[in-house]
Order: structure tokens, then C-alpha cells, then sequence
């Protein structure tokens, strides 16, 4: 029996990564009625982490009203997976598109975003109600290990919010609690770590991280991310003096070095920010989220991948998860059939990663109002078409 593992990122802005794997399957499926079809939604550490890994590991979804980056309450889900696995999502409570809905598009307020989210909910609330972070270390979910995604942060304060909502003092000259908010990082005098460690127990954090941006500098975070969240040059410079700061003071306090460290500026620093305050690791996100989807483990026996996103690209084939899904396929000497909705500059460097087809939909005759407004069928259209190919050129 023909098995066909199905392995899709999210078709950003129109697909999560389980609806497009169904949508796939359903293609398969009329090309080849008998197969095996075996769904694996994937991602790297972006939007959708959350929901590829619940989906892929058959988890279970928590929802915890926090705060998010303007200040504003936002309802933000997390994921249980395996025994003792947390999967945390940063723009699902301080991301871009968050902070967009919460202003009304466009927020130009970089210089007083936090994430006290990702830690700070309010202490009253029942147990599926309060944060991610802080209840899932203690005995009621006995979490062992983090799985962090911080892709599409509208953040840039080095993960301090998150340190303050855990128990970490950030103090100034007179001893006072800062105020929330990257600039005031510039005022920082000490961090007293003695409210966190009350509590805390070790626990592993890893972080899918697919970005190699110092906290500080021109290629820091407020220099390189800063612009899309809002900050103008002077707000610029004084996130990055701010930042750099902080990472004097993470150092001398906290004994971690993360100024220069590669992906400590990913997310206006919350790389930084998880290194220093809760001994985080930062991983590749690609082969982080695609590994713990179980991937491998469902590749065994296949005939057939079939990955995708909505703009396949060079990026796609160096740090996207379609690529890691291309390239472990090859290894496996699976074939791979890709499918987007367009194509961009770079995406035939997806050849030498054993990707012998790709249908993109703009090529197969669908306009861009079609692919909105029926991105399942669409998609499905295309599976049909790819597969059909792959049985043309092997019979």
C-alpha cells in the first residue's frame, strides 16, 4: 500500500498547518484512493507552533487570558503535548498582529511594549486561566520541558516584562521597580532574582529561534526589528543603549553573557531574555518544531512527503520548515512534492533538497481572490495535480 505523509507549514494568513494538511489529504485521496495517509502539520517557531505541535502530537490546547503588548487583555492559547510538554507561542499574546488589532492597525508605540504577558496573569483566576508560564512549573500540569516559539514578537524589551511577572526585580539607582517597557532598561541598576527562585524549579526551555541577531548593535534587535514595530530612529538608538544596558547588568548579576550571543536579539531580545532568566537553550526552530512533531518516526515506510507554504522561496529551502521537511525526506530517499500558493526569488534551491515538484497556484491558473476565498479547495486542486504528476512520471 502507497503511504503519503502529508507535512504542510501554515498558508500564512489563510490555512493553519492541520487545515492545510486535510486539505492535501483530500487530494491525495482522489489521486490515491488506497494510500495511507498519514497528516504531520509542521512549523518553525512562528505563528502556528502552537497548533502544529497540539495537532501533530495530539495535545491538548489551554487558553489564558493575559496581558498583551499594549496593555490590553488578550486571550492567548498554549499547548500540552507528551508527557510533561508545554508549547508557548510569543505572538499569540505580544504579537505584531495582536498589537495591530488591539491600536487598530499600525501601533508606533515600540518604546512601551512589554510581553509581562508571557509570565503576568492575574494570581485570582482558576488553573486553565492563569499563566502559561508560572502554573505550568508546579505539580498540577508537572511540565518538564518548554518548547517556546517567538516568532512575530511586537516586543522589544529583552524579555524584561516576562522577567518582572515571574519574580524577577528589575531596580533602578533608588532601588524601585522599572516601569514595563524597553526604555526604562536604560535606568536599570540591578536584578534581584530572589522572587523567581522562590518558587521555580528547574524546568528545560528550549526556544525555536531561526534568526542569528545579536541583542545589541546594527544587526541588534531595535536596529533590525525595531522599525517594524513602530520605533523611529531616535527610538531606535535608545532601545539599543537601553538593551545594551540590560545585557551589562543580565551579565554582572545573573552571570549569563547574551549580549553578542547569535538569536539573543530574535524578538526584541526575548532571546536574550529567556537565556538569562530561565537558562534557556535557542534552537534552529525548523528542526526543533519538525522533531517534535514526530516526524521522523512517521516517515518510517513512506513512499510519498508532501510540504508546503503560501510563498515558497529561498527561505523556504534554508530555515523553513518545508525545507527541513524536504531535506529529512531526502535523507530517507523519499521523494518530495511541494505546493504555494506563489513562488518567489530562490525557490528552485528546493531541488537540491529532493523536492522533485512543485505546483504553485498562480501557475495552475488561480487568481490571488480565489486563493483567499477558498484556500482549502484550492489547495486540494493543487494536491490533485501534483500527485497526478509524480504517478505520470513513475509508471
Amino acid at each position: 500500500m502507497l503511504k503519503v505523509v502529508i507535512a504542510p507549514n501554515a498558508f500564512k494568513g489563510t490555512l493553519t498547518a492541520s487545515q492545510a494538511a486535510a486539505a492535501i489529504a483530500r487530494g491525495v485521496r482522489e489521486v490515491f484512493p488506497d494510500a495511507e495517509v498519514v497528516e504531520v502539520p509542521v512549523a518553525d517557531g512562528g505563528d502556528g507552533t502552537v497548533e502544529a505541535l497540539v495537532s501533530a502530537n495530539h495535545g491538548q490546547y489551554r487558553t489564558a487570558e493575559v496581558e498583551g503588548p499594549l496593555g490590553d487583555p488578550v486571550k492567548a492559547t498554549y499547548g500540552l503535548i507528551g508527557k510533561g510538554g508545554t508549547v508557548l507561542e510569543l505572538a499569540a499574546a505580544s504579537g505584531l498582529a495582536v498589537a495591530d488589532s488591539v491600536a487598530g492597525g499600525g501601533t508606533g508605540t515600540a518604546t512601551i511594549k512589554s510581553h509581562h504577558n508571557v509570565g503576568g496573569l492575574p494570581e485570582d483566576l482558576e488553573f486553565e486561566l492563569v499563566e502559561p508560564l508560572r502554573m505550568l512549573f508546579k505539580d498540577e500540569v508537572r511540565a518538564v520541558e518548554f518548547i517556546v516559539g517567538i516568532g512575530g514578537s511586537a516586543t522589544n524589551d529583552g524579555g524584561a516584562g516576562m522577567a518582572q511577572a515571574l519574580g524577577y526585580r528589575l531596580l533602578d539607582v533608588d532601588d524601585r521597580d522599572l516601569p514595563r517597557g524597553g526604555a526604562a532598561l536604560a535606568r536599570l541598576e540591578r536584578i534581584d532574582a530572589s522572587g523567581f527562585e522562590s518558587w521555580a524549579p528547574a524546568v528545560k526551555v528550549r526556544v525555536a529561534c531561526d534568526v542569528t541577531n545579536p541583542l545589541t548593535g546594527p544587526q541588534g534587535a531595535s536596529a533590525v526589528y525595531g522599525p517594524q514595530k513602530g520605533a523611529d530612529e531616535a527610538a531606535v538608538r535608545e532601545l539599543d543603549a537601553a538593551l545594551a544596558r540590560f545585557a551589562d547588568v543580565v551579565e554582572r548579576d545573573l552571570g549569563k553573557r547574551v549580549a553578542d550571543v547569535p538569536g539573543a536579539g530574535a524578538a526584541g531580545g526575548t532571546g536574550a531574555g529567556l537565556m538569562a532568566f530561565l537558562d534557556a537553550s535557542l534552537v534552529r526552530g525548523a528542526p526543533l518544531i519538525v522533531s517534535a512533531s514526530g516526524f521522523d518516526s512517521k516517515l518510517e515506510g513512506a513512499d510519498l512527503v508532501i510540504t508546503g507554504e503560501g510563498q515558497v522561496d529561498a527561505q523556504t529551502a534554508y530555515g523553513k520548515a518545508p525545507g527541513e521537511v524536504a531535506q529529512r525526506a531526502q535523507a530517507a530517499r523519499i521523494p518530495v512534492l511541494l505546493l504555494a500558493g506563489s513562488k518567489g526569488a530562490g525557490w528552485e534551491a528546493l531541488s537540491t533538497l529532493g523536492v522533485t515538484s512543485v505546483v504553485a497556484l498562480t501557475e495552475e491558473g488561480v487568481d490571488l481572490e480565489q486563493a483567499l476565498n477558498e484556500p482549502e479547495r484550492m489547495l486540494t486542486q493543487a494536491a490533485v495535480v501534483a500527485c497526478r504528476r509524480h504517478q505520470w512520471t513513475t509508471n
